[in-house]
């Protein structure tokens, strides 16, 4: 997995527990941001519709439906939305 806050890669070997840190930046590791059912667009920030609300994102929580995720923190890929829709226009 890599750390939302410092996108360095991350070896996981069987389980992210709650007191882990990245050894880069020390941020949490099982936190939201780090979780593959993060997204932002979605009801409570989060796509596991039976995960409880967790106020901070990026700080360590005992959500038992934690899975590491890509490491994009939620973070929109590729180009804004203004850049997709003026791309529809071009010739």
């Amino acid at each position: 997995m890599n750390c939302f806050q410092c996108a360095r890669e991350v070896e996981v070997e069987d389980k992210v527990f709650r007191k882990d840190a990245c050894p880069s930046c020390h941020a949490a590791l099982h936190c939201c941001r780090n979780c593959r059912f993060y997204d932002r667009s979605a009801h409570n920030s989060c796509r596991e519709p039976a995960a409880e609300w967790v106020a901070s994102r990026e700080a360590a929580n005992f959500c038992e439906f934690f899975e590491p995720g890509e490491g994009d923190g939620g973070r929109p890929s590729g180009s804004s939305g203004r850049d997709a829709f003026d791309r529809l226009f071009r010739k």
